[in-house]
């Protein structure tokens, strides 16, 4: 655990050599289950459970957690650790958590090069949650095999106003909560809002309702969830998901240049002058 943790923070920091690191990878065919949804929803409670479910069948799991970052130092707050703490000594479970680090799709900027370094250790399943999605923001569909989509019953006016992109990613969605008041009409409102998108082919979107703090419908989740990951993935649907890692690589690369840091202190000169605009800052090109 010692080295794939070492591995992680060469990658996650860029060291030298890391790049000839990754191309050397041989992955295995390990399944990526993505989980995601508003803050408060009780990500990190089902993932705690799955986690119980998985090592019950004698798996080995890795987990990362995409904390929120401060502002100030860009590291991790590491809400995620203290949820589940009960899984720090056991040899079958390796948790890393992640800082955003500013990352508009609540996922971390090194999470796909990460994810791909855990698919070369001994793991059988991966899970990511992130730090909370927005309606646009959906790189974690470019990721994970399987994606988890949380919600809560209070979230009704959140989804009425759901765009498209969330529930396209969402191979699954969870009801956590679901055992206060008016869970039963928002999941039948969940479900008629699902069923236009209905197709023959991918069949209509499982809601699952769940208690995670009390084990309640995990077991559900955790069969339907085996079921999505031995189905197999359609070749264009692949495809673009593949295509979806390659952007974001290539984005990353086009400004692996830019500084944060770099940025701020240049505005903080500029800012002294008294003559500081935003756009003609970045117009004029931002330091390296």
């Amino acid at each position: 655990m010692k080295s794939i943790a070492r591995a992680i923070s060469l990658v996650e920091n860029e060291q030298e050599g890391y790049a000839a690191f990754l191309e050397s990878l041989r992955q295995h065919a390990v399944p990526v289950v993505g989980i995601t949804g508003p803050p408060g929803a009780g990500k990190s409670t089902l993932t705690d459970a799955l986690i119980g479910l998985a090592i019950a069948e004698g798996k080995r799991v890795a987990v990362i957690c995409v904390d929120p970052s401060s502002p100030f130092h860009l590291g991790a707050l590491l809400g995620d650790r203290i949820r589940l703490n009960r899984w720090y000594l056991d040899e079958r479970v390796f948790i890393r958590s992640l800082a955003s680090r500013g990352a508009m799709g609540g996922l971390n900027p090194k999470v796909i090069e990460i994810t791909d370094l855990l698919k070369a250790a001994p793991f059988d399943l991966i899970i990511v949650e992130t730090v909370g999605v927005g309606q646009s923001e959906i790189e974690i569909a470019g990721l994970a095999d399987v994606t988890i989509v949380v919600l809560v019953p209070e979230a009704g006016d959140e989804v009425q106003t759901m765009k498209a992109g969330l529930m396209e990613i969402a191979d699954i969605f969870v009801v956590n909560k679901s055992d206060r008041p008016g869970a039963d009409l928002f999941i039948k409102h969940l479900r008629q809002m699902l069923a236009p998108a209905f197709s023959r082919t991918t069949g209509l979107l499982p809601v699952i309702p769940t208690v995670a703090h009390e084990m309640k419908g995990v077991d559900v989740l955790y069969q339907q969830l085996l079921e999505k990951i031995a189905a197999a993935v359609p070749n264009e649907r692949k495809s673009w998901l593949l295509a979806e890692k390659a952007y974001l690589l290539l984005q990353k690369k086009r400004m692996q240049g830019i500084d944060k840091r770099a940025l701020k202190e240049a505005i903080e000169a500029e800012m002294k002058t008294g003559r500081f605009n935003l756009y003609r800052f970045v117009k004029n090109g931002a330091p390296q």
